[in-house]
């Protein structure tokens, strides 16, 4: 199984911005880049297209966007859809990050249905769970987890997984924050994860990757992909500079 080393741009870097980036990350690890390491980029919306283009010929990298609408086509202004994405060379989109779940205010209904509709396009899906950490001090994180997982793959069918489906696990509160879960929260979450998928899909759910994000770094994603259950991580402030990502897919 492949580590999956994905980074989230989030509202940051203009098109020229990111293109350059991601192809400096990719000159940077052309020589590098484990065979056990796959990676995704996840830049906004504009800079889709060029930085799919500046990746064209760096083997182990795709181009994923960080929102889609469950819908081909449609009067939903502001949205958009699998097919557009596709057109600009996603290969992946993430579901439910906590920032479109809190800021934005999504449901786990809406989640659910952004993950099957893009499979079903043909997108590859990171769908992104996590508690708060209010949720966490009252002992909910088994509950959380298990709503958002079971709602957010409602509509999955089981061979989709686990070659289009992973799983990012990203405790709220050390998200941006520079708090990180210590490595025994960390196992305890994945290993959560990890049961609830075997029970959903049964023998694909051992596959399936769950990757960790919240506040990684150079410093301590070794540390953090050595750990039980953690196939990758979903890195966002320390991925926006090539140096310092380059650093943490290849750790």
């Amino acid at each position: 199984m492949k580590k999956l080393m994905a980074a989230n741009w989030k509202m940051y870097k203009t098109a020229g911005e990111a293109r350059t980036t991601a192809a400096s990350l990719a000159a940077l690890t052309a020589d590098t880049l484990p065979g056990d390491r796959e990676v995704v980029l996840f830049p906004q919306f504009t800079a889709l297209s060029p930085v799919a283009d500046a990746l064209r010929h760096a083997a182990g990298y795709s181009v994923g966007a960080q929102d889609v609408y469950p819908a081909a086509e449609g009067a939903f202004t502001g949205e958009i859809s699998p097919g557009m994405l596709m057109d600009c060379g996603c290969a992946w989109v993430l579901t439910g990050h906590s920032e479109r779940r809190h800021i934005i205010g999504e449901s786990d209904e809406l989640v659910g249905a952004k993950t099957a509709f893009s499979l079903n396009a043909g997108l590859k899906v990171v769908l992104c769970i996590g508690e708060t950490i209010e949720e966490r001090e009252a002992g909910r994180l088994c509950e959380v987890l298990e709503r958002q997982l079971t709602v957010g793959l409602a509509g999955v069918k089981g061979d989709a997984v686990p070659d289009a489906v992973a799983i990012a696990y990203e405790p709220v509160w050390a998200i941006g924050t520079g708090k990180v879960a210590g490595p025994p929260e960390i196992v305890e979450a994945h290993a959560l994860v990890r049961q609830l998928l075997v029970t959903r899909f049964g023998e694909a759910g051992v596959a399936v990757r769950i990757l960790y994000g919240g506040s990684v770094k150079p410093e301590n994603a070794r540390e953090i992909i050595a750990l039980d259950n953690v196939d990758g991580v979903l890195v966002g402030g320390a991925s926006l500079q090539a140096d310092s990502f380059s650093r943490i897919i290849l750790a």
